[in-house]
């Protein structure tokens, strides 16, 4: 059911993994330096805004023209905090550099850039009245992991547990974190309001479009292997 990706010798370097991770980085700390407003207006201005984004009132041609709709891909490299760029990037890297190796460059990028914007969409249409700017590399990342899920599904990733005075490492299989992640999504959008402002809903939909993408390129993966 699953493509079987073998170890290579020498790994290809994750370059669109890297580069998607300076990318944040730098965008974060260019906004640090502009003032509180500036950084607002600037997230407005390149996040995704659901009442922008579904404004009746505006005929859909002009807002392909306006470029409203090109605010579900920027949106992915904004980021409101350190915790916030610090969570998003830590996954993108272990669950990326596995992905991208597997998958290849052209088509993890297309993986993060349309999972992402899905993911937005997704949210944008479940508040479709809110004025607040989505933002964040969540959604990417969420189909990411779902891609690392079918790509991997008997893989272990190492965990640190501490128990008593020690710390423990340990080995987990990735199907028993990656699904008690997911089923933490889902709770969390019955009572996500008590978490803070988290786009649960764009988690879910990233997640469940990354298992897709990865079973739909299942074919071309397996051609790439071999060649």
């Amino acid at each position: 059911m699953f493509v079987t990706v073998h170890r290579q010798h020498k790994p290809a370097l994750p370059w669109v993994t890297l580069a998607l991770v300076a990318a944040c980085v730098a965008l974060f700390l260019w906004l640090v330096l502009l003032p509180e407003a500036a950084r607002w207006q600037f997230r407005r201005e390149w996040g995704t805004v659901p009442a922008r984004l579904f404004d009746t009132g505006v005929p859909l041609a002009q807002q392909f023209v306006g470029m409203r709709w090109l605010g579900l891909v920027t949106a992915l490299f904004i980021h409101a905090g350190w915790l916030h760029l610090a969570g998003n990037l830590l996954f993108l890297m272990i669950f990326g550099v596995p992905a991208e190796r597997a998958l290849g460059h052209g088509r993890f990028l297309l993986l993060f850039l349309l999972g992402g914007a899905l993911a937005n969409l997704s949210e944008a249409a479940i508040l479709s009245s809110a004025n607040a700017p989505i933002v964040g590399s969540s959604g990417a990342v969420s189909a990411i992991i779902g891609a690392y899920l079918c790509l991997f599904p008997r893989a272990r990733l190492g965990l640190v547990l501490p128990l008593g005075m020690f710390l423990e490492f340990v080995r987990i299989p990735a199907s028993l974190l990656i699904g008690f992640w997911a089923l933490l999504q889902v709770a969390f959008t019955f009572v996500g309001p008590a978490f803070g402002a988290v786009a649960w809903w764009a988690h879910i939909a990233g997640f469940v479009s990354g298992v897709l993408f990865a079973l739909v390129s299942r074919p071309a993966i397996a051609r790439r292997l071999r060649s």
